[in-house]
């Protein structure tokens, strides 16, 4: 551990510092952040660009007391280092370590659960009002990226808190980007900052002249510095926020700490919402990061010399979905492709190379992308839109009112379904079965492996249905894409091997330790049959009968919530058709999951080989069973 950086546990500790010190211990935070995260893996640029913000914030207010909001959280790396987790930091994204996110349970300067974008402003006025009606004086900051500006829930949440006048102050840390470039008319507004540089030299430099002016120099300072406030506000973005009620201060240096402090303990002390608008460089301080902040913004282990990634995988789920997409559309005219600030997260770089005016990013707008895809499917386009499962959450009004109801034709790709390893609860997939399937008008289905994405997806496109396709993170079995896909009609599973004993079904990607578990049980003289459902919605009820009825026994098998996910239909199914049989259902229990690898999660909740051959077992032992002989 470095020599200034010893010394900090605390908050407090850090403000025994003087300013002349606090540029070295910003560097080696970020020695300290990239020794680590190139051995576990995490959001790298984004921390990196924010250390000496953090170190400001944490230097002028008085921390946890004053509450600090981290939007998203994932450029929080650095605060969590200040606030006692130091020690801890090797742990990062670790099984039973300490969170990527700010978690509250994980310390006292974590303010809110953070994990996806934009709700910090809408939290900390939330907090500002509560801070009143209790007859507090404490402060209220978030920090909140320029890429998540582009939600509609902070303008709800900078409306309302330029109405209310409360003591709050958001952080606008700026860097250009959220994880891949930001679009819109907002980003390009926010860019007006170059101007703004000019503006800020005209301005020093008319004060500087206006002091110089003998007698009446000093008199003319305040008068001027109204004026020259004004000037940056008609050729800033200051226009903006001060129109929304907010007093805007900025554009600053977020590399400068000096003018960081200082600027902080001036508006420390204002009255009603204050905007401090802060220029940053995301992968600060580390070459590769800086050149390609898009590929640092999240990465695994990598080494630091080179910054290439230390283990090669091979094709993933997400580069199996972009380059058949782009086969089907290079076919298809109709074929549109919409995602959510995600284009290299969802595998669609290639598409909007290959069909730029056939791809569409509407930055991070989850529920705008829903509904824009509806509308480009009422002029008889099919798009195709590509949303991480846990961001998909926030559109689920506008997939029921306004893809669902008229029954839009529209594929919904789902990546990161189910558990998603190291960035935890905020982040896992674990929902989408559930508040899903119980839509009139959508099909959901999750295929087994590579080939069968491939198959899915083409065929969705004749479905002429709500169509959702879910697909976990990391590598893909059976990967090879061929370049003819097979029609798999909606609803229709596949029984990949018959066994008397006991019938295991399986959705996604369970289909193969489903598979282990049954030649397992098979060296045991279990004979078990494993039906690969495809589809959560329409269930294909006739196969699943017919094998309820012949071994009585079932086991579903999901990486989804178990309340209301694919075993809750199969039981649904049974129940309608007054079948009889024993059921177990394997999935992810009602908890939030933390973080740890994909393998160890999954073997927590008995998803694995294993962890179903041990389930079958049981279920064996404690039924009647139909053939005595069988071997336990």
């Amino acid at each position: 551990m470095k020599r200034l950086l010893e010394r900090i546990n605390t908050p407090e500790d850090l403000k025994t510092l003087s300013a002349e010190e606090l540029p070295h211990l910003s560097e080696e935070i970020r020695s300290l952040i990239v020794e680590t995260v190139s051995r576990t893996g995490g959001h790298l640029a984004s921390s990196l660009g924010a250390v000496e913000l953090a170190l400001a914030l944490h230097y002028v207010f008085d921390t946890p007391r004053d509450k600090l909001i981290w939007d998203v959280g994932h450029q929080a790396y650095a605060h969590k280092i200040l606030t006692g987790r130091k020690h801890l930091f090797p742990t990062l994204r670790q099984f039973g370590g300490i969170s990527g996110f700010p978690k509250p349970w994980e310390s006292p300067y974590d303010a809110i659960v953070s994990g996806h974008s934009s709700v910090s402003i809408s939290s900390g006025l939330g907090m500002a009002v509560g801070r009143d009606l209790k007859g507090g004086n404490n402060k209220v900051i978030c920090v909140i990226g320029d890429g998540s500006m582009t939600a509609g829930v902070a303008f709800e949440g900078l409306n309302q808190a330029g109405h209310l006048k409360k003591d709050l102050i958001v952080i606008l840390n700026d860097n250009e980007m959220s994880i891949s470039r930001n679009v819109g008319a907002l980003s390009a507004f926010l860019s007006k900052k170059i101007t703004s540089r000019f503006a800020t030299r005209v301005k020093n430099e008319i004060e500087s002249f206006v002091k110089n002016i003998p007698k009446i120099g000093e008199g003319l300072v305040s008068f001027v510095k109204k004026a020259e406030d004004s000037l940056i506000t008609l050729l800033t973005p200051g226009m903006l926020f001060e129109g929304l009620g907010f007093h805007y201060v900025g554009p600053i240096d977020g590399h400068n700490i000096r003018e960081l402090i200082a600027v902080l303990q001036e508006i420390k002390h204002l009255n009603g919402p204050v905007l401090v608008h802060t220029l940053t460089r995301k992968g600060k301080g580390y070459r590769h990061a800086e050149e390609n902040p898009a590929r640092f913004h999240g990465i695994g282990p990598f080494d630091i010399s080179t910054g290439k990634p230390l283990s090669k995988g091979g094709l993933t789920y997400t580069e199996a979905f972009g380059s058949t997409l782009v086969n089907i559309a290079a076919k298809d005219r109709r074929i549109v492709a919409v995602t959510a600030a995600m284009p290299d997260g969802t595998g669609l770089t290639g598409f909007a190379r290959r069909f730029p005016k056939r791809f569409f990013d509407v930055g991070i707008a989850e529920q705008h992308a829903i509904t824009f895809s509806a509308g480009l499917a009422k002029e008889g386009f099919l798009p195709v839109t590509a949303i991480y499962s846990t961001f998909l959450q926030r559109s689920y009004d506008q997939i029921c009112h306004d893809i669902c109801i008229d029954g839009l034709p529209i594929i919904l790709a789902l990546d990161r379904a189910g558990i998603v390893g190291a960035d935890g609860q905020t982040h896992h997939g674990a929902f989408d079965l559930s508040y899903l399937r119980h839509l009139p008008n959508m099909v959901v289905c999750a295929p087994k492996d590579g080939e069968e994405l491939k198959d899915l997806l083409f065929s969705a496109t004749g479905y002429g249905r709500p169509t959702a396709i879910r697909y976990p993170r990391g590598g893909c079995p059976d990967a090879s894409i061929n370049p003819e896909p097979r029609i798999i009609p909606p609803g229709k599973a596949e029984v990949l091997r018959e066994g008397k004993d006991i019938t295991i079904i399986a959705i996604g990607t369970m289909v193969y330790p489903a598979l282990e578990a049954a030649e397992r049980l098979e060296r045991k003289k279990i004979h078990a049959t494993v039906i690969n459902a495809r589809f959560v919605k329409p269930l294909d009820g006739e196969c699943i009968l017919k094998y309820a009825s012949a071994t009585g026994r079932i086991i579903t098998v999901e990486e989804n919530a178990l309340q209301a996910g694919f075993g809750s239909a199969v039981l649904e199914a049974l129940h309608d058709a007054d079948t009889l049989c024993h059921v177990k259902r394997l999935g992810i229990p009602d908890r939030f999951l933390p973080q740890g690898t994909q393998k160890e999660l999954r073997e927590e909740c008995l998803l694995t080989a294993g962890g179903i051959e041990k389930t079958a077992l049981k279920m064996l032992q404690s039924t009647d069973s139909k053939d005595k002989s069988v071997a336990l």
